[in-house]
C-alpha cells in the first residue's frame, strides 16, 4: 500500500481510502465491522462518511453510517489507527435533515458537527468536507454552467471562517471540498491565504473511465494548489466491473436495487465499458482492478476511495493497490477515451 500526503498537511494517508455508504441500507454493522479490519489488514487508514449516508438517503436510515462507525470504535477501541472523514450536507430536497434546511452556515455546520462527532464516538475529525456547495453550480454530473442571479446562498467567507474556528477548537484538523468546481476550489484557497482561515487539503469528486472531467480544469488545481483528489465512484456504480453488461441485473447490483442511479446507465456509458472489459481481458487483468489502478496512479489523485457490499469484491478491489499498468493498456485506455470520452459526466 502507498501512502501519500494529504494536501500540505503532515498527515500521510493511504492510497486506498475505505468508502462506506452502503453501510445501514446494502450492508449490516456486522459486515460494515467485517469490511473495516480486512481493510485495516491491508494497511488502509482512512475511512469516509458522511452525515446523510447511507446512500440513497432517507428519514429513516439518516446517519445510520456514521452510528455503525462509531459503534465499531466503541468495541475495537482503533480510534487513533484511522483518519476519518466525514461531510456536512448543503443545500437540497431534504426533509429529514436540520428541518429540511441544510446550509453551510455556521448554524448548520457547528449543528452538524456536534452530531457527527456524537454518533462516531470521537472527539474529532480528521478531515471534515462540504459535501457539495451551498450555491447554485455545476455538479452531480452537470458539465455545464448556467449562472443565476437571485441565487442566495451561504456566502464562502461565513462557510470557510466557522471551519476555521472548529479547527481551531479542536474538533477538526483540516477541512475538504467535494463536487466543488474549479472556481469554487481556487476561491476557497485565495480566501483561505488572505484571511489565516484552514485552508482545503482535499477535494473529493467523480473521477473514473467514464467520466474523467476532472482532468479538464480541476486536474491542474489539484496538483498546483496541492489539493489532491479524494476519487468516489471509481468503478462508476460497479458499471466498470462489466457486471450489468448485456443487460445483466445482479441481485444485489445498485443498479438493480435502485433505479435513482442513473447516472452511469446510458447506451455510450455501456459502449465504453464494453471496450473497456474488453482491452482488460485482452490483457489477462480483471476489469474492475483495471479501472481502480487506473485512477490510483493518476498524479493528482491523493486517495481512492472504494466501497464493496461483500468482503469478495472488497478484497479485489484492495488488490488494485499492487497493480500497476502497462504503457500499452494505458495507450489502449486513452484509445477508448479518444472514441468514447467521459459519456458519464
Amino acid at each position: 500500500m502507498q501512502f501519500r500526503p494529504l494536501g500540505r498537511t503532515d498527515l500521510q494517508v493511504s492510497a486506498l481510502t475505505l468508502g462506506t455508504m452502503t453501510w445501514g441500507e446494502q450492508n449490516t454493522e456486522a459486515e460494515a465491522f467485517e469490511q473495516i479490519r480486512l481493510a485495516k489488514a491491508a494497511r488502509v487508514n482512512v475511512l469516509d462518511t458522511a452525515e446523510m449516508y447511507p446512500v440513497p438517503p432517507g428519514g429513516e436510515t439518516y446517519a445510520t453510517t456514521e452510528r455503525i462507525i462509531g459503534n465499531y470504535f466503541r468495541k475495537f477501541g482503533d480510534r487513533a489507527d484511522w483518519i476519518l472523514a466525514s461531510k456536512v450536507a448543503g443545500p437540497g430536497r431534504m426533509d429529514h435533515i436540520r428541518d429540511g434546511n441544510p446550509r453551510l452556515d455556521r448554524k448548520n455546520i457547528t449543528a452538524a458537527l456536534e452530531a457527527s462527532l456524537k454518533r462516531l464516538n470521537t472527539d474529532y475529525l480528521d478531515l471534515y468536507q462540504l459535501h457539495w456547495p451551498d450555491r447554485k453550480t455545476n455538479f452531480f454530473g452537470k458539465l455545464g454552467y448556467t449562472h443565476h442571479a437571485d441565487d442566495q446562498s451561504t456566502p464562502i467567507e461565513e462557510t470557510l471562517e466557522v471551519l476555521s474556528e472548529l479547527v481551531k477548537a479542536g474538533k477538526v484538523r483540516h477541512v475538504g471540498l467535494s463536487n466543488e468546481t474549479p472556481w469554487g476550489t481556487m476561491r476557497f484557497a485565495q480566501l483561505a491565504e488572505s484571511h489565516g482561515w484552514a485552508r482545503p487539503v482535499s477535494i473529493q469528486n467523480p473521477y473514473n473511465l467514464v467520466n474523467r472531467s476532472f482532468e479538464v480544469g480541476l486536474a491542474e488545481v489539484a496538483i498546483r494548489e496541492q489539493i489532491g483528489l479524494l476519487a468516489y465512484s471509481p468503478l462508476a456504480f460497479g458499471v466498470l466491473a462489466g457486471k450489468y453488461l448485456n443487460g445483466a441485473r445482479p441481485a444485489k447490483g445498485r443498479l438493480t436495487l435502485f433505479e435513482r442511479f442513473q447516472r452511469y446507465n446510458n447506451p455510450e456509458t455501456t459502449l465504453a465499458t464494453e471496450a473497456y472489459v474488453q482491452l482488460a481481458r485482452e490483457h489477462g487483468l480483471d476489469p474492475a482492478q483495471m479501472a481502480l489502478a487506473f485512477v490510483t496512479q493518476q498524479p493528482f489523485v491523493t486517495s481512492n476511495i472504494i466501497g464493496a457490499t461483500t468482503l469478495e469484491q472488497l478484497q479485489s478491489n484492495l488488490a488494485s493497490a499492487e497493480l500497476v499498468l502497462s504503457a500499452e493498456v494505458l495507450q489502449g485506455i486513452e484509445a477508448i477515451h479518444q472514441r468514447q470520452p467521459n459519456p458519464a459526466p
